[in-house]
């Protein structure tokens, strides 16, 4: 995550190929973070034909576009405000295919010092504003949004997320007109965090590998390889330094630590591997814990009972910057109209829950539409806060009752998308527009329950709260 007010702040990704997962999902998931009080909203934005083509400007730094007059319908969690640009961040299309925007990311002074970022250039706001309308497959989603990086120039060092029925690519843009990306192979998994991740790239391997025209000259001509007979692209682009040991690697460390706890690693290290095969199949509640980790099991567990200089060392996956999660899951076994689910979770993950939406939807409550910087209790985002505000001031005594309703919550959905996936396949008489209104219905039911968790816990702990004042005083029943 990056825009002008929110320097520094970030994210942490997570991708899973459809051989690596316990179903045969495909998953791309990411944190959104940013800041403890900013809320994010959850639309549909329906399919358009435009008499003329569009003219998109960004609020934010200027940069524009023409579209195309077609705008597939697809959902997205836009900012509350459009003070600084749109940030829709994350949904699917009307065409099946998933992206998250963006992992932020940092390339080294020397090649931008050859190429350095345009500042009225494609950034994180615009992403999937001017992308995810107009792809019709994740392969097609990094080709359309490489050309825009070359023709229109990069604001940002980032990281993208796309998927399809078929498979799930990361795409890294480094520099103002460079970028690589790489599918995530079938069997694997990849944890990123808010550095340049891809390694090798071979050239020659044109389905799993894309990149911008004229990158190994541009690299050659500048004398910019470290390395005398490969192309790793983190090494060639990013950085290596102490606050990416210190801020980004030991989040990817934990998430290789929890998927392959066998192979011994250093948090610190710059040496992680982009892709890992997990020594499991990957299930969704797998990712889930991964974007809601915070170091558990380890020193460095900030709720922990680790030693004080050890607890704050390094940055976690999970933390109060974050401003909703998400789980963008494809299961190409199933039929179109039911194989994507977006998993939204408001607020900060390791105290929320995810509400399974699916990509077919055309409409969101109400409650997803509302919240400002300022607390409003009609507001989905706000409700989640306050839960986790409750939770986070008295975290030994209320931190196992959330887990207890997230548990409940959790069993309770994924029996609901069973469910839903069950009827949506069984009755042969439902017409294409009863199948949206079902699954409209259905997925906002799955809110409002999830919701409804949230208010009785948050009630009850209210409750509880009142016998915690420093003010309180055990008075003697004779007096």
């Amino acid at each position: 995550m990056a825009f002008k007010e929110k320097s520094f702040s970030a994210c942490t990704s997570v991708l899973v190929g459809k051989k690596a997962s316990i179903d045969g999902s495909i998953m791309i998931a990411r944190n959104e973070d940013a800041k403890t009080a900013w809320p994010k909203h959850f639309k549909v934005y329906p399919h358009v034909e435009h008499n003329n083509k569009q003219l998109f400007i960004s609020p934010d730094n200027g940069f524009s576009m023409e579209l195309p007059q077609t705008s597939g319908h697809y959902t997205a969690t836009p900012e509350w405000t459009n003070e600084y640009g749109i940030f829709a961040e994350d949904g699917f299309n009307e065409y099946g295919v998933a992206m998250s925007a963006t992992e932020s990311a940092y390339a080294n002074e020397r090649v931008l010092g050859v190429d350095p970022l345009i500042s009225t250039g494609i950034g994180e706001e615009a992403m999937i504003t001017v992308t995810l309308p107009y792809i019709h497959s994740a392969r097609e989603g990094v080709k359309y949004l490489g050309q825009i990086v070359e023709e229109k120039g990069a604001s940002e060092s980032n990281g993208i997320l796309f998927a399809d029925q078929s498979e799930a690519w990361y795409m890294e843009i480094a520099t103002g007109h460079h970028w690589v990306a790489q599918r995530i192979p079938d069997d694997s998994y990849a944890v990123v965090a808010n550095q340049l991740a891809i390694q090798e790239i071979d050239f020659t391997d044109k389905n799993n590998f894309l990149h911008s025209t004229g990158i190994v000259d541009f690299v050659s001509i500048n004398k910019l390889n470290p390395a005398t007979d490969s192309f790793n692209f983190r090494k060639i682009f990013g950085t290596q330094d102490l606050s990416d040991e210190i801020y980004s690697t030991p989040r990817v460390w934990y998430g290789q630590k929890y998927l392959n706890p066998e192979i011994i690693q250093e948090p610190m290290s710059e040496e992680l591997p982009f892709i890992r095969k997990a020594n499991r199949l990957i299930s969704r509640e797998d990712v889930e814990f991964i974007l809601g980790s915070h170091f558990q099991g380890t020193e460095y567990d900030p709720i922990g009972q680790g030693l004080t200089d050890l607890k704050h060392k390094f940055r976690p996956i999970s933390l109060a910057k974050t401003q909703e999660s998400h789980i963008l899951q494809i299961r190409p076994s199933l039929p179109t109209e039911i194989a994507g689910i977006q998993w939204l979770a408001m607020g900060v993950t390791a105290q929320s829950l995810f509400v399974p939406f699916y990509a077919t939807i055309n409409d969101t409550p109400e409650s997803y539409k509302k919240g400002e910087a300022t607390y409003s209790a009609d507001s989905a985002y706000w409700k989640y806060k306050l839960l986790g505000i409750l939770v986070d001031s008295n975290y030994l005594e209320f931190g196992p009752k959330l887990k207890a309703m997230q548990k409940e919550v959790r069993i309770e959905l994924n029996r609901r998308v069973h469910e839903i996936d069950k009827l949506l396949q069984e009755d042969i008489n439902l017409t294409p527009e009863n199948k949206v209104e079902i699954i409209t219905k259905k997925s906002n039911e799955n809110a409002f329950y999830a919701i409804k968790k949230v208010e009785e816990l948050t009630a009850q702990l209210i409750t509880e709260a009142t016998a915690f004042s420093p003010l309180d005083f055990k008075t003697d029943a004779n007096l």
